[in-house]
């Protein structure tokens, strides 16, 4: 994916949290019918100068014409009748940026200070962008949802590649795991749930849900949201959460909810059709340092075995790990971002990632703790490396998904590119001259 395509799909995002106090309130540019005034262009820079991004050319150029395609893209969309942005889905993305500042800056509080103005106002500032944003993403990917590329089209143009042009394939891994889970006692789990249900009493004698989650759930991001979570089908909860949500009455406390990710207790806010809004307070049982212990050391017993040879490592894995995402496969692996078994160390949990890199194929790691990336709950780990490809210039036997997907980007660019040059043409366009020496990709913004 391009630098170009990245910063269009962000830009909604972060365009008009800061517009509407008006840094400086001139319009710059208009696009038909709609605006963009220099406090965007400033904000914009400011944010990518915050996120470490830098420009061999005219920032401010470049920032300008990505608003300018955004314009045009909002504009497709809010015409093509086929294209919807919901509100859960705005504040999903809303809470997600959110989310971002506060890892990237520190805190809530420290995210408040750097915007000058409380949580709730910046979100209310954010939302119009992130509309935009969802709706110029959605047109980006109907411009180009037909564009295929044929095993003929990718050996033509790796063929035609220049040398310097030939992508360097990183260093790939490929891994097994066992994991286990350590015991949680009868009596942690008996103390979760009492402690939910007085929190459940205090509720319905008056005290606020949204308080309590506030205070005491374990849910990341609770603090901010209350514990509320936007609107979902059932197919997109926990069973048990969702069966116990979609049967509540509004307003309405659910007793204690077991679920992978712990207890709940869960308040039906409002239901459309087959989708429930919701909030909830999660507590989760902690395991005991002697089960840790004893988990460490069930765990360390299976590698030594393992590494006798007394088993091998996939019946093991099937038989023994907690883990229902590699269990089946014999504890391979996959990677969410390609579907392959392969890793680059960047797409490697940092647990894992540094152990991989010191280890020979086929050997087994000791025992390491990790966190559960699903259920957040702290799990013990044993991996094998089976497989290293050392970093190399791609070839079509070796790399051929990954050539097909730079091949694949690159005539998706070309397709959204003639579609913008197409529009810049057929639409009103006006750029104040304080721009008029840009440097701009597309040649006809100024007219």
């Amino acid at each position: 994916m391009t630098k170009f395509w990245i910063v269009l799909m962000i830009m909604g995002v972060t365009t008009s949290a800061l517009a509407q106090d008006k840094i400086v309130d001139q319009i710059v540019a208009i696009v038909g019918g709609n605006i963009i005034l220099k406090s965007d262009v400033e904000y914009m820079t400011i944010q990518q100068q915050a996120s470490g991004i830098t420009s061999e050319g005219d920032m401010k150029c470049e920032i300008l014409e990505n608003l300018l395609i955004d314009k045009l893209l909002v504009a497709e969309a809010e015409l093509d009748t086929l294209i919807e942005v919901t509100p859960s889905q705005v504040n999903q993305q809303m809470d997600a940026q959110i989310q971002m500042y506060i890892s990237r800056i520190g805190s809530e509080k420290a995210v408040e200070e750097h915007f000058q103005k409380p949580i709730a106002i910046i979100k209310s500032d954010m939302q119009e962008g992130i509309r935009n944003q969802l709706l110029s993403s959605q047109m980006q990917n109907k411009i180009v949802q037909d564009v295929t590329v044929t095993p003929s089209e990718v050996r033509y143009n790796y063929r035609n590649l220049k040398q310097d042009e030939i992508p360097s394939i990183p260093t790939k891994y490929e891994y097994a795991q066992i994991t286990l889970k350590p015991q949680i006692s009868v009596e942690e789990e008996n103390r979760v749930k009492a402690q939910l249900r007085d929190y459940k009493r205090r509720i319905e004698e008056g005290t606020s849900f949204t308080m309590l989650a506030a205070m005491y759930s374990e849910e990341p991001g609770a603090s901010r949201s209350g514990g509320e979570i936007p609107y979902y089908g059932r197919g997109e909860l926990d069973p048990s959460y969702a069966a116990a949500a979609f049967n509540l009455k509004q307003d309405r406390v659910s007793n204690v909810v077991e679920s992978e990710f712990g207890y709940h207790i869960i308040q039906l806010i409002d239901k459309r059709g087959e989708k429930v809004k919701t909030r909830h307070i999660l507590m989760k049982p902690k395991p005991s340092v002697e089960a840790k212990e004893l988990a460490y050391e069930r765990l360390d017993s299976l590698a030594n075995i393992l590494r006798r040879g007394e088993i091998p490592f996939d019946e093991a894995a099937m038989m023994f790990s907690n883990d229902k995402n590699t269990r089946n496969s014999g504890g391979v692996a996959i990677n969410p971002n390609t579907m392959s078994s392969k890793f680059s160390v960047e797409e490697l949990d940092s647990d894992v990632s540094k152990l991989l890199t010191t280890m020979n194929i086929n050997e087994i790691s000791k025992p390491f703790e990790t966190i559960d990336p699903d259920t957040q709950q702290p799990i013990y780990k044993i991996i094998k490396l089976l497989d290293k490809v050392e970093e190399h210039k791609a070839n079509i036997q070796d790399d051929y998904k990954q050539l097909a997907d730079m091949y694949l980007a690159k005539k998706k660019e070309g397709v959204l590119q003639e579609w913008i040059s197409e529009r810049q043409s057929e639409t009103y366009i006006r750029i104040d001259d304080t721009y008029a020496n840009c440097n701009f990709k597309f040649n006809n913004w100024i007219k």
